[in-house]
């Protein structure tokens, strides 16, 4: 996990997992509409996935 990636979890979560997958990107897109912080919680959980 690059510190971009981190940056870009914090500016906008829903960006930072885009080569994650669909499913990915919905859930913390939905979570960042939720609100800000667990979208950028779950983010980076899903960057620092080490099976993926």
């Amino acid at each position: 996990m690059s510190i971009w990636r981190v940056i870009l979890s914090i500016i906008f979560p829903p960006l930072a997992v885009f080569d994650k997958g669909c499913g990915s990107i919905l859930i913390v897109l939905i979570l960042t509409l939720l609100g800000w912080i667990p979208g950028v919680i779950a983010a980076l959980i899903i960057l620092n996935n080490p099976n993926k």
